[in-house]
């Protein structure tokens, strides 16, 4: 049969069946005999809902042909709780991202954000103390694990923090997460809040190269960090791990205390990592590109809800729509050419327009609204 026009475009509807089939494969959900609104149907809602960046409630309130708010709601909480989310989550969006990396060594940066929480403490489940941060020591807290390709970031792992839970734990989950993958990892890059023996320790066991930013602990340290030039020590933490320190100095007039000096420590053992400014350069790498975290945003469905598992849902939809829109991108639009792919200018927040669009051509989008009086010429041409 030859192939028409069509069949070489992806459209916007073939945007959001893919999504959905995403979804429903590794989330189905169980509906009960005579009820009339299908997975399908959730999972268009679910997706508008990210892809706007607002709420299910504004997505179900504009749309003639979707279900109710309560029943969207309903059937994601009562039907996925935070472990199911979490341990899907993973094969969601690992499922298209492994086949996009490149058959090298990548670098595997792992993150923790904190979300200010402001509530009744006792009113929401889910939530991790830690110090005071945006006048909050409340947080919806998130990890995610992610590989580092041609400055753009596929997550392949996110989990969520709750009191009790420490960072070494979720290290360890992340580190025999990779070494489950067929994936050849160059070195992790890790945030300050995984800085502790326990995860210098199972950085060591599990032999791979790391950089991650030190804290000022102690007295040693501090001295170390207040004077000097660049340089490498030997550093022992809480007296069970030693490791080597990277100081690197930078000058930079005015900006850091009355000499301009501005020292910054990490903690690395790479074998690319020779010298203090390998640390920070190769560091500031993980920084040097666009943030998941602000382009989650602009796809992260709002809620009030205190559900831990739908709120969890929610944030791993913003992931995946941004590790779709990369996939799609690298293997199906940018075409094929001799000394690298040509990549369209296609942007994420386009991405999800389209998407966005595709979800009101299902449920029929509202295009009216009934006036209280006649329309006056103005509203004619």
């Amino acid at each position: 049969m030859k192939q028409t026009q069509t069949d070489n475009q992806i459209e916007e509807e073939h945007l959001l069946n893919f999504v959905v089939n995403t979804l429903d494969e590794e989330l189905p959900i169980e509906l009960a005999d005579g009820v009339k609104v299908s997975s399908e149907k959730l999972y268009e809602v679910l997706a508008g809902a990210s892809a706007s960046g607002t709420s299910v409630n504004h997505i179900c309130e504009t749309t003639e042909d979707s279900p109710h708010a309560n029943t969207v709601r309903g059937y994601l909480t009562d039907q996925f709780d935070l472990d199911t989310i979490e341990q899907v989550g993973d094969t969601l969006l690992q499922q298209d991202t492994v086949e996009t990396l490149p058959d090298r060594p990548v670098e595997v940066v792992a993150d923790l954000h904190l979300d200010p929480y402001y509530g009744d403490e006792d009113e929401t489940d889910a939530l991790y103390s830690s110090l005071a941060k945006r006048g909050t020591t409340s947080f919806h807290a998130y990890a995610t694990l992610y590989a580092r390709v041609r400055n753009k970031r596929y997550t392949l792992a996110v989990r969520q923090l709750v009191a009790g839970e420490t960072s070494g734990k979720l290290l360890n989950e992340f580190l025999e997460l990779l070494d489950g993958l067929d994936l050849r990892v160059k070195a992790v890059y890790l945030d300050r809040g995984f800085y502790n023996s326990t995860c210098l320790g199972l950085l060591y066991a599990y032999n791979y190269a790391y950089v991650m930013p030190v804290v000022r602990w102690g007295e040693t340290i501090q001295d170390e960090l207040s004077s000097g030039w660049s340089r490498v020590i030997e550093h022992e933490l809480a007296g069970k791990v030693t490791f080597p320190v990277y100081i690197d100095c930078v000058y930079q007039q005015g900006r850091y205390d009355e000499h301009g000096v501005a020292r910054h420590g990490y903690a690395a053992d790479a074998p690319f990592v020779e010298t203090p400014r390998d640390a920070r350069e190769h560091y500031r790498k993980r920084f040097g590109i666009e943030s998941s975290y602000r382009l989650a945003k602009q796809s992260l469905a709002l809620t009030s809800s205190r559900d831990a598992g739908f709120r969890l849902l929610l944030f791993v939809v913003s992931l995946l729509l941004q590790n779709v829109w990369r996939y799609l991108h690298w293997m199906y639009v940018a075409a094929p050419r001799r000394g690298g792919r040509r990549l369209l200018e296609w942007s994420f927040v386009e991405f999800c327009r389209m998407v966005l669009r595709a979800v009101w051509t299902a449920l029929g989008v509202r295009r009216a609204v009934p006036a209280n009086q006649p329309l006056n010429s103005r509203f004619f041409r």
